[in-house]
């Protein structure tokens, strides 16, 4: 069952602005990387989320495998994923994530997951094969996961860190005020202290994390968010709008102007990030091969600039 919102039918929302309307997928690139998810039995964050870049980024071959099956344990009131109770973890799909990887010659792969809170290690143990098979099946390409919080989940973190990805991910999603009817099953600082800890586990590590706006924040909780990601030394911020998935899901307080992403863009990097990808159509996985290299070339930057 998907997430459900109630919203009163005389609560107008507002219209879609131009810069928020992308086409329908239909090139040839977008039909091969849909046969190989296919093929593979795999499921992706692309289509669960109904993601608005999807036939721009699958015509490239660019995709955000989503591993531990498609029903969440969670409702948050943002989100397209199925909600109930998950099936059993299937062994073989580290192989076979690795081997669509293998076929497509992906230089980047993100690997995310739905929330499993009914797993003791809240499925780390799968990323963590993944991981390691995809360094087996594809050496060259790098990894980055986007993660669950964990919570309650020790060790979790630990074992994640401890395979190595390239980039660590996990979204705070939004600021603290709006948790209680966006993430109700999270919890703002113990999200925030995640990133922290993988940081603190492997330095070398980069972390990166996003925020949709457009659900009702205040300029200053977002600035604020910006300050606490970077005490907990986050590398790489992404902002995009909120689009809402379905009318049982919460409303769109507003759509942000270009020029106030552009804003946020500068107001970010100016507190220390080493990237910031802020946009109406900006997704934690969006471009994310192609920043992968900007974010390295950052570092190396900073570091020779001493």
């Amino acid at each position: 069952m998907a997430t459900v919102h109630p919203l009163k039918a005389e609560t107008p929302q507002p219209r879609k602005p131009p810069w928020i309307r992308v086409k329908a997928p239909t090139s040839a690139g977008y039909g091969e990387t849909l046969r190989l998810m296919r093929a593979h039995g795999l499921h992706t964050v692309c289509e669960e989320a109904a993601c608005p870049n999807i036939g721009e980024c699958w015509s490239r071959g660019h995709v955000t495998v989503m591993i531990l099956g498609d029903i969440c344990t969670r409702a948050c009131a943002f989100c397209n994923v199925k909600t109930g109770r998950p099936g059993v973890v299937d062994a073989l799909e580290p192989e076979n994530l690795a081997l669509s990887v293998a076929s497509m010659g992906l230089k980047h792969v993100v690997v995310t997951s739905v929330d499993r809170d009914d797993l003791d290690d809240g499925g780390a143990a799968q990323f963590v094969r993944c991981i390691e098979r995809i360094r087996e099946a594809a050496p060259g390409t790098t990894i980055e996961v986007l993660t669950p919080d964990f919570r309650n989940k020790e060790g979790a973190l630990e074992a994640v860190i401890a395979a190595r990805p390239d980039v660590f991910n996990h979204n705070l999603e939004t600021v603290p005020r709006l948790y209680r009817t966006i993430r109700p099953g999270a919890r703002y600082f113990h999200s925030l202290r995640l990133l922290d800890q993988a940081k603190k586990l492997d330095p070398t590590i980069f972390t990166k994390s996003g925020i949709m706006v457009g659900l009702g924040e205040e300029r200053r909780e977002v600035l604020q968010v910006m300050d606490d990601q970077r005490s907990a030394d986050v590398d790489f911020l992404t902002i995009g709008q909120y689009l809402r998935p379905t009318p049982r899901h919460a409303p769109v307080d507003r759509y942000v102007t270009p020029e106030e992403f552009e804003d946020y863009r500068r107001l970010a990097l100016a507190r220390g990030f080493l990237m910031v990808a802020s946009s109406p159509l900006t997704r934690s996985s969006y471009h994310a091969d192609r920043d992968f290299e900007t974010l390295r070339a950052a570092r190396q930057a900073k570091a020779r600039a001493g």
